[in-house]
């Protein structure tokens, strides 16, 4: 059976996940170091791991399993994801995908560099209502994309 993980300390899109998971019966776990409600929903499980930086990853990549979905901005985790064949989706929608995945820890590593020689300041762009639209729709496609890969 399908589960969704969260990686939940700062994802803006646990109500949508937990909408679109109650529709389809999903088991869902919302991965974090505390601070978070648990859910009403029997089928939402509230996983609190030690505080550390990459506490509430190294829990997801160990339990997700073949065509389970992750929803996480962390590129690293979703590597991980991805090699247990898992998918993996960013909370504003984009699907990482074993085409990009390389490219994008490249990335990552080299936008570090720049942040840490003050070459570059900023963040993302702020969470959008489209980027929260868009997430919804590729949920539901991954969903139904994981249902016929069990």
């Amino acid at each position: 059976m399908v589960a969704i993980y969260v990686d939940a300390d700062a994802c803006p899109v646990r109500d949508e996940v937990e909408r679109v998971a109650a529709r389809h019966n999903l088991k869902t776990y919302m991965v974090c170091d505390g601070g978070i409600r648990p859910s009403a929903n029997p089928l939402v499980e509230l996983v609190i791991v030690a505080a550390g930086a990459d506490a509430a990853d190294d829990w997801i990549a160990e339990h997700i399993d073949r065509a389970d979905i992750c929803v996480t901005n962390d590129i690293p985790l979703a590597a991980r994801c991805l090699e247990k064949d898992a998918m993996a989706i960013k909370p504003n929608g984009d699907v990482f995908t074993e085409q990009m995945i390389g490219m994008a820890l490249a990335t990552r590593e080299l936008m570090q560099g720049l942040r840490e020689t003050g070459e570059i300041g900023g963040g993302p762009a702020a969470f959008s209502k489209a980027d929260r639209s868009n997430f919804l729709n590729r949920l539901e496609t991954l969903v139904q994309k994981a249902a016929k890969q069990t």
